[in-house]
């Protein structure tokens, strides 16, 4: 469909025809390919992020923002999976493939999605969402259990109190390997009501530090880039510049997992798209 407007309107694609370089000689800007130069009067910039290079991903867009004198937020990875210190990989990284719904927050930020254990760490959707907005050194918090008590069984009056009975309360809520792993790590040593309480404490809120990333080749979106205070919210024409436009991906802007990010590149272009 796209193909078939761009031909209606006349518009020329040129296939492998990178652009070494871009000025601007009074009202108009120059593309300078190895082979031809290319002159208008409206420049779009439409690059992307750093995400997934192996796809040909570059810091072109960020280069011209700064060449132009146009403030750009420093790029990093976003909804991205985050890989674990040396001790939590030992702990649970032998479970990868195992998935439950949690709770993931970081500062004032909160997603309801499920988690996945991989070979490095944790994914899935729930840290994919939580990562935009993580930054290093940071904790996250892992509520495991967000239905609701895990042990309240165990706390009622005459309630079975031994770890049979407590496995078999936290695999109602988790895939069994990870329910079992659960209490090899945290063992219940008393079966008063304050240790079953910190039991339940500790499952509803779960801290971890990731070590990183698994950064730019694997993020779906980076986040970061031209600063949206540099462009009009109408158009993305930059407002030291005119003429020239950043649209998609290359601005900072970045949406939740559900085609929010391939939303924000349509809408963006097409703003643009009107105005030049």
């Amino acid at each position: 469909m796209l193909e078939e407007e761009c031909v209606r309107v006349g518009v020329r694609v040129k296939l492998s025809a990178q652009a070494r370089e871009v000025r601007k000689d009074g009202e108009q800007f120059t593309a300078v390919t190895g082979e031809h130069e290319f002159s208008a009067d409206a420049l779009v910039v439409a690059t992307g992020g750093l995400s997934i290079p192996k796809m040909g991903a570059t810091a072109m867009g960020y280069e011209l923002a700064r060449q132009f004198g146009l403030r750009v937020i420093e790029p990093r990875p976003a909804l991205v999976a985050f890989t674990l210190n040396a001790v939590d990989t030992k702990r649970f990284c032998d479970l990868a493939g195992v998935s439950t719904e949690v709770v993931a927050s970081t500062g004032k930020q909160s997603f309801r999605e499920k988690l996945l254990i991989t070979h490095y760490g944790f994914s899935g959707p729930a840290i994919l969402q939580i990562s935009s907005y993580w930054k290093p050194k940071e904790k996250v918090m892992l509520d495991l259990a967000p239905d609701g008590p895990v042990f309240a069984g165990l706390l009622a009056e005459g309630g079975r109190r031994d770890m049979a009975a407590a496995g078999a309360a936290l695999r109602e809520v988790l895939p069994i390997r990870l329910a079992e792993r659960w209490l090899e790590l945290h063992p219940i040593k008393k079966w008063t009501n304050v240790a079953l309480e910190e039991a339940e404490r500790a499952i509803h809120h779960f801290e971890f530090v990731p070590s990183g990333t698994e950064g730019f080749a694997k993020a779906e979106v980076t986040a970061g880039g031209v600063d949206t205070e540099e462009l009009s919210g109408q158009t993305m024409e930059a407002k030291k510049v005119p003429g020239l436009y950043f649209v998609g991906e290359v601005v900072d802007v970045t949406g939740h997992l559900g085609g929010y990010n391939f939303q924000w590149a349509w809408a963006s272009g097409w703003s643009a798209g009107q105005a030049v």
